[in-house]
């Protein structure tokens, strides 16, 4: 793909890409994969809201993907002992998953993993640089997410005519 755009604008693209090949949030944890590693967080925090488990709907709906996807997750972290199913009392047809001890063991690791990694970039970029990065990659986010707001908005006056 030839880009044509400005020369800073080609040396953002190329560090973005760079940072998305170093693969830095796709590391295994215990031997999971980042996609079981997040519906294990996603059930973990949702458990502080309501201990009686998380539905597979709201995982769905936490993590932007389908109940199947979920489902099949959930039965391989079942299958490995780091979560459970149980019906809820309240109304039978619904499933509730918890976290078994491994699951909060294995939460736990990728936690510290994640919370020993991010604080080993403040140490490597110090405190001021760290910071600056912070707000930039926040301003990166405002930005993206209301240019994906206007093409939506334009996108759907294109479909109304």
């Amino acid at each position: 793909m030839e880009f044509n755009g400005h020369p800073t604008a080609q040396r953002l693209m190329q560090a973005f890409r760079r940072l998305r090949r170093a693969d830095w949030r796709k590391r295994f944890v215990a031997g999971h994969v980042p996609s079981e590693m997040m519906v294990l967080i996603c059930i973990r925090r949702e458990l502080k809201h309501d201990s009686r488990g998380v539905m597979v709907s709201k995982i769905s709906s936490m993590l932007n993907v389908t109940s199947p996807t979920v489902t099949q997750l959930i039965k391989g972290l079942e299958a490995n002992g780091l979560v459970e199913r149980s019906i809820d009392k309240e109304d039978r047809r619904v499933v509730r998953i918890t976290l078994t001890d491994a699951g909060k063991k294995v939460t736990e690791q990728a936690f510290k993993e994640f919370s020993d990694s991010f604080n080993g970039l403040v140490e490597y970029l110090g405190e001021e640089q760290s910071k600056q990065l912070a707000d930039l990659l926040d301003q990166v986010f405002q930005y993206f997410d209301e240019r994906k707001k206007r093409l939506e908005q334009s996108q759907s006056k294109g479909d109304e005519a």
